[in-house]
């Protein structure tokens, strides 16, 4: 069974999430954000959620890590916790 690591920035707002997705594609950086805005206790790791494998989050965010490009940032993603940046780190 495929295993994947991945981090993410959860906000409230898709406005929200798409201001920080544009300032990390001008070069900011992913954990800076996520430290700063996140709404997940995994803000604190820079949003890492460590390794898990299909099936452990919610489905859209499964979809995203699982189907959508490695190292990307991709986003916003609507779940029931709000609107998430996701960047799959690896996928095995």
């Amino acid at each position: 069974m495929p295993v994947a690591g991945a981090r993410h920035i959860l906000v409230k707002t898709k406005e929200e999430a798409q201001q920080l997705k544009d300032r990390i594609a001008k070069g900011e950086d992913f954990a800076e954000m996520a430290r700063k805005y996140s709404q997940c206790p995994s803000g604190k790791q820079g949003g890492d959620l460590g390794e898990f494998r299909p099936g452990q989050m919610v489905k859209p965010f499964d979809d995203v890590v699982f189907k959508e490009s490695v190292l990307d940032v991709h986003g916003p993603v609507k779940t029931q916790f709000g609107f998430h940046l996701v960047q799959t780190l690896y996928r095995r």
